[in-house]
Order: C-alpha cells, then structure tokens, then sequence
C-alpha cells in the first residue's frame, strides 16, 4: 500500500497569520512577548514616519542557527511541548500556539529577522512578502520556500550585543500605522510585564515607557476600587482621588477598576480609542474591555477602565483558551466563564457604590439606580450644578474641607427642598389658571390679603431703588397664597368634610419654612409630604372639571 503524508501550502500563511492580525498593538505584543520568553532586559522599537520603516531590536537569549530554524521558522512549534513553562528568569512563558511569529508578516512588505547567542554569530533571513505572494500563487509548499539574505549593514543592529534578537520592517501597512504618541499610550496600558519583573524595559524612539504616559488618565479619575490588595505604579499619579475602595474575592484575581470624572477623560489622545476594563494573564493583554461579557447597560460602563490580572487562565499546563488572534479568549471556555461569574459580583458593587459616591462628590450619579426618587436625584443635580457655578471662578469648595461639608448636606436637603419648592409652584400657579379661567371672583377676605402684600412690596420696592416691575402679572391673585386660594375654591362646609382649604391650614407653616430656604425637620418633611398628597389628590379633581 502506498504511503501519505500530510503537504502544507504556503497559503495557510494567510489564513494563520497574515490575515489574522491587523492591530498594531497586538503584533507588537507577539514581538515583546517573544522578547519576555527570551529573559531580555529591554525592548527597544524605533518608529520611522518618513521612511516608513520600524525595529525592534532586544537583548535576550537569541538563537542559534538550528533554533532559528527549527523553533523560530517552525509554524506551530511551542517552547511548552517541552514540560518547561517559565524561562530561566522564573518568567512563565507567554507564546503558547507557536504561530504568533506570522503576526509579524502583516505589518510590512519586508521583514529582517537577524538574532545571536553568547557563543554563536549573527544569523537571520528576511521575509519578502512579494516573494512569498508569488510562492503562495503558484501553490508552492512550505520547503520551496527559501528567506532571503539580509542586508549586510542590518548586521550592524547587533553589534554591540552580546545576545539578542532585532526584526526591521521595510514599508510599513497602512491600516496598522498609529502615531508615536498613541504607541507609547498603548504600551503603557496594555502590557504589564514591569508588574512581574521591574527590570525589564521597553523604549520607544529611544525613550522608555514609563507610566507618566497616562498622567493625564491618572489626574482624571476620581474612584478606584483595588482588588486583593493590588498595587500598581499610575496609583501614585492619582493625586486627584476621591475615594479608594478595597474589594476582595475568592478567585486568585488582582487588578482595579477606576472611574473618571467625565466619559471624556477615557479617551486615548489623537486617536479614536479609549481607556477600557482590561484583562492580562501573566502581564499580558488578552481580552479588551472585558466588561463587554457582561453588559449591564448602566451609565458607569461609560466612565470606567482598569486591569484585572487572572493568571490561573493560563497556568502554563492547561489548554490553551486564547484566540489564534491573539486578541481574545474562545467562548464558553468553563474557567473563564467562572472568572465572569466572579468579575460579575465586583462589578455590580462597582456600579451601586459608584452613584453614592458621585452624589457624595456633588456630580450627576446614576438615573438606573432607585436608592432615591427620580425627582430627588434631579434635584441634586440642580443643585450640584448650581453650587459648581456658583464656584466657577472663586474654588471656595476644596476637597475634604469644611464648605464641602456644608455642601454635602445641603445636597442631601435639596433632595427634599427643591421638588417640595416646585410642588408649591405648580399646585398654586395651576390654582391662579382655575380661577382665571373659571371668573371666580375674589373674597374681600382675599382682596384685604392682596392690598397687604402688595403694600409691603412696593415698600421693599422703594427700599431698594427699584421702579420696575418685579412680577410678570400685578393682579391682586398673585400676591395670594394656598390658603387664600384654597378659599376662594375649595372651602370646608365644616370640619368634617374633606377639602382644599383644610389642608391648605396644614401646608402653610410648613411651605413658608420651605419658600423661606429653611433646613426642616423630619417630622416637618413627613407632614408636608402627607399633605401635599392631599392637595394632589384635591387638585386634581379640581383640574379634572376643566373644560378644553
């Protein structure tokens, strides 16, 4: 019997990995990730706009001739198969599915890949993908294909190296260039290998990434909620936090979620992406925004972002549960659905605690959240906003001082004040309509209350200089108040009988304090509420005889 055996086609290239990655940060990651397996110290990338040319040379173990070819050149080859799982550094091992190197092949024509050891020269080839687009159209196999000879002066990149490894790319993609500036960022917020190794280094254009990159993401956040007692360098740039909370599990997850002040500040500058809840196994990105796995639809997914480290995801003897891309975790995967289940509890308290804190900060919280009324929440925010005006220029509110103090309780008073303030406008202008609308003519009782008020205005008129017109309509009904009105409409026959006016006698008290900005008393707020949901009922069986 004739014997087979498998022929792999170039063209698989394109479906495992020149087709597979198109985010500059993630063939970046493969190119660091390889340079953390190989227990270099520093990562150097240097970005030519003009030239369009990109290197990234490190100072890791590098290879040999035969593990250039054998593991480097070989799609599929894993460090893993061997038993071992962390470099001699007691780093674990990031590359997995050994085809991460394709990343390579699609952000550039030409691609130079020249790496050492301690006791071996310089060796590499290059990756033309011209070349490698005319292999794959004349269905050539992976042994037909030969790399070209790199450039003598590409030598050059590893001289002063004692080891290593430096990939040059000619003619950079389009679709994948960023700017410098948005390069450093995502550097800085996406890979976290510094937080296992302090002594490894990346630079760009000659300088390193420090965590100054995301100063300004730091100076705008406002909350931060720390899981297991995780610490991270950017907590010292929070110099503007208005709360730290401490959360625990029972799942062995480290990281925290922050909240900014406004859904503005998660923008990423000059480009079109923003600061997200990410998570990294062993230091590095593997799943971005996160929260997206269990949306809740609620206002807070628009003000935070953080890590969450879980390295149990990839302990280095289990299966593998990341996407070929690189970019992502495969679905349904069991630990990873019991990592969402307890990243599901954090959440949720991030989202109750977050509008407390908002509200305590004087800022709009969250509508979704029923610890208070809506009509209590709006009037909150009034008065936020109002007393945030009213400090636009002089900043008399600082933050934990006295004046903030007396603020906070008057916000937690004008969530009673405010709506009762504009109850009583409504219920009595609504009367004032009626009565127009009805020709219902006034008491003399009513006409004697008007003369007085109307008397005493125009003496603090006069008192203060001032000759114009201070209300809209001068009309004796509008110098009258609930129980002058309530008269005039709803009069008890007696004592017993339900009405308008008797409850306007109850009301009256307790809506001076109010129109006259007073704090009152609990026992004060429960009558009035009482009351008022007399004159509601009242009022609008009153309006209900209203003829259109």
């Amino acid at each position: 019997m004739d014997e087979f055996s498998f022929n792999i086609s170039l063209s698989v290239l394109n479906h495992l990995g020149r087709n597979l990655y198109r985010n500059i940060i993630t063939i970046l990651g493969e190119a660091i990730s390889n340079s953390w397996d190989a227990d270099a110290h520093n990562v150097r990338i240097e970005i030519n706009r003009q030239d369009r040319t990109m290197l990234i040379v490190d100072d890791g173990l590098g290879m040999t001739a035969k593990d250039f070819q054998n593991k480097f050149l070989k799609i599929g080859y894993s460090k893993r198969k061997t038993g071992i799982y962390k470099s001699k550094l007691n780093r674990r091992f990031i590359g997995r599915k050994g085809i991460g190197k394709l990343a390579l092949l699609s952000c550039a024509q030409r691609i130079s890949v020249l790496t050492k050891t301690k006791t071996t020269d310089v060796v590499g080839g290059v990756i033309d993908n011209s070349e490698l687009d005319k292999a794959i159209k004349e269905d050539e196999v992976s042994g037909d294909y030969h790399l070209s000879k790199v450039n003598a002066k590409l030598y050059r990149l590893l001289d002063e190296k004692e080891q290593g490894t430096a990939i040059f790319f000619e003619n950079i993609t389009d679709g994948i260039y960023n700017t410098v500036e948005y390069i450093r960022k995502a550097i800085s917020l996406y890979f976290k290998f510094s937080l296992y190794d302090s002594d490894f280094n990346i630079f760009v254009n000659g300088k390193k990434i420090e965590i100054s990159e995301l100063k300004e993401l730091a100076n705008n956040t406002q909350f931060r909620w720390s899981i297991n007692n995780f610490t991270d360098p950017l907590f010292s740039m929070m110099n503007e936090l208005d709360n730290v909370i401490e959360v625990s599990t029972k799942l062995n997850i480290r990281g925290y979620i922050a909240t900014v002040r406004k859904p503005s500040n998660l923008k990423i500058p000059n480009t079109n992406e923003k600061a997200t809840v990410d998570l990294f196994v062993n230091g590095r990105l593997r799943e971005r925004d996160v929260v997206r796995h269990i949306p809740t639809a609620r206002i807070v997914e628009n003000y935070v972002y953080g890590q969450i480290h879980y390295d149990d995801l990839d302990n280095g003897s289990g299966k593998d549960i990341f996407t070929s891309s690189r970019e992502g975790i495969v679905p349904n995967d069991p630990i990873f659905n019991n990592f969402l289940v307890e990243f599901k509890k954090i959440f949720k308290q991030v989202i109750n605690e977050w509008d407390d804190y908002r509200r305590q900060a004087l800022d709009t919280g969250d509508p979704d959240n029923f610890k208070i009324k809506p009509k209590e929440r709006k009037a909150e925010e009034l008065f936020s906003l109002t007393i945030k005006d009213m400090q636009e220029k002089e900043k008399f509110i600082r933050k934990g001082g006295t004046v903030q103090q007396w603020a906070q309780t008057l916000a937690s008073e004008a969530r009673f004040n405010i709506p009762s303030y504009t109850e009583c406008f409504i219920s009595e202008n609504l009367l004032r309509f009626y009565i127009k609308n009805t020709d219902k003519p006034l008491s003399q009782e009513a006409i004697r209350q008007a003369k007085k008020w109307k008397k005493r205005e125009n003496e603090s008129k006069n008192a203060a200089n001032i000759s114009y017109s201070v209300r809209v309509d001068e009309g004796d009904l509008y110098y009258l108040d609930m129980s002058d009105l309530a008269n005039l409409i709803d009069k008890a026959k007696n004592q017993k009988s339900a009405s308008l006016s008797r409850s306007s006698i109850t009301y009256k008290p307790l809506r001076d304090a109010i129109g006259h900005t007073s704090i009152i008393t609990d026992n004060a707020k429960r009558q009035l509420s009482l009351t008022y949901e007399n004159i509601k009922k009242r009022l609008g069986e009153i309006l209900s005889q209203v003829k259109d």
